[in-house]
């Protein structure tokens, strides 16, 4: 009996390892980098909209590389969405006040996906990066589309001093089935 319960346990043990190994294996990261102009004429304490961001997903490239297909992804999600500026000798993030950002494709309706409010302004620290917060919209359907569009819409605190090049920074998870 000892023998048939230790058996029985070691199996239940290895089948739980064995699910949790598979759910890891089939999730995989989006990575997109996309750069952004902020100059210094821009108002201050409006709602600004800036250059929307085509991006080409090359989704079936993307799928198959990771041994799946649009037709199995069973969700994808935002993971990260990060603001940089990649000259930070010039300024920081402290003239940022709110962000929005929205995403569109064809045939879908625009929706909200990161956004950050009263971004603090902090005079000892200097804040070069900002991460958004995330929405955790679903956004199965706009990766399996030829491209989808970002739409920034920033508030700014204070002006911005000089032309400033902002890096966008976003990660998308993908948990899919494989082929």
């Amino acid at each position: 009996m000892k023998k048939f319960f230790a058996a029985a346990l070691l199996l239940v043990i290895v089948v739980v390892a064995a699910c949790d190994t598979l759910d890891e294996r089939f999730v995989f990261y989006i990575n997109k980098n996309k750069e952004l102009r902020l100059t210094p004429k821009l108002p201050t304490g409006k709602m600004l909209e800036l250059d929307t961001i085509t991006i080409i997903t090359h989704a079936d490239t993307t799928f198959e590389r990771n041994r799946t297909r649009a037709a199995f992804v069973q969700e994808i999600t935002l993971d990260k969405f990060n603001l940089s500026l990649t000259d930070s000798t010039k300024q920081d993030f402290d003239f940022l006040e709110s962000a929005d950002v929205y995403m569109s494709a064809d045939g879908l309706d625009e929706v909200r996906v990161a956004f950050i409010e009263n971004n603090p302004a902090n005079d000892s620290t200097l804040n070069y990066s900002v991460n958004l917060n995330r929405t955790n919209t679903r956004l199965d359907e706009y990766l399996k589309k030829e491209a989808y569009t970002i739409h920034t819409r920033l508030v700014l605190r204070e002006k911005v001093d000089t032309v400033l090049n902002v890096v966008t920074t976003i990660r998308f998870k993908v948990i899919a089935d494989p082929f």
